[in-house]
């Protein structure tokens, strides 16, 4: 579940609210957004992966009454730790932008 939006990392990009598919987040004009349903959230973590900034924590052992502090999460390098787990850098998974494979689609047509 979404615990946190770091308002001193959040570079209010919003990259967080486009892609949840439980539309958890609210955009806030000129600041970082707010956790506005945390009860719909999935623990897809897409929020956190597609940060660029590792501004976003999401726990997979939270409960929506346990809570978190962003200074220790902080300390415990979990900020970006799931993006890190996963190679991704910078909101992108790492070493794609080498894989030509989606070349094989540029014709239009599909292949088995």
């Amino acid at each position: 579940m979404i615990e946190i939006v770091s308002r001193e990392r959040c570079i209010i990009c919003d990259l967080c609210v486009a892609v949840c598919p439980d539309n958890v987040f609210d955009a806030v004009p000129a600041a970082p957004p707010i956790i506005a349903r945390k009860e719909d959230c999935q623990t897809c973590f897409m929020c956190e992966l597609y940060c660029p900034v590792d501004a976003l924590y999401v726990s997979p052992l939270a409960d929506l009454d346990d809570p978190v502090d962003e200074a220790t999460v902080a300390a415990a390098g979990l900020f970006g730790s799931y993006q890190r787990a996963l190679g991704w850098k910078k909101a992108r998974p790492g070493g794609t932008d080498a894989d030509l494979s989606y070349r094989i689609f540029e014709d239009g047509t599909v292949r088995p």
